[in-house]
């Protein structure tokens, strides 16, 4: 069992579906591994109800280059981080796009909502607003 992480704390996983494999082309939702290359779904983005990017590791940023990239490529659909996210990565996933992060029980235990929430207000303390202050 796993947990969603949001800007308002721990919820239940509200989705239904299966992830497929990205090459499935007639899937709804596709789990993206964070060696991939996220132009193999430029075709289909505005089919996709939801991607999910692997993290294998809290150490491997490469799935936030992903979730950039899917946005800048035009993709608007639910964007989920998947796997070793920390809390302390919890704004940065938000600031590139991730509308939530998929988190075990075990990690969920270990750092508590309320170490998710503290980075709840990502908008407010990025490095930009912090030089202008």
């Amino acid at each position: 069992m796993s947990v969603i992480v949001t800007d308002g704390g721990f919820a239940a996983d509200d989705w239904n579906g299966e992830l497929a494999a990205p090459e499935d082309t007639g899937a709804a939702a596709v789990l993206l591994p964070s060696d991939a290359d996220p132009e193999v779904l430029r075709d289909r983005l505005d089919q996709l109800k939801l991607v999910a990017v692997d993290f294998p590791s809290f150490a491997d940023g490469r799935g936030f280059t992903i979730a950039r990239r899917l946005r800048l490529m035009g993709y608007t659909g639910r964007l989920r981080a998947k796997g070793h996210v920390i809390a302390d990565q919890y704004a940065m996933a938000r600031r590139v796009g991730f509308d939530e992060v998929e988190i075990d029980l075990d990690l969920a235990t270990r750092q508590p909502e309320d170490q998710w929430l503290r980075r709840a207000d990502w908008k407010a303390h990025d490095y930009q607003s912090r030089l202008r202050a």
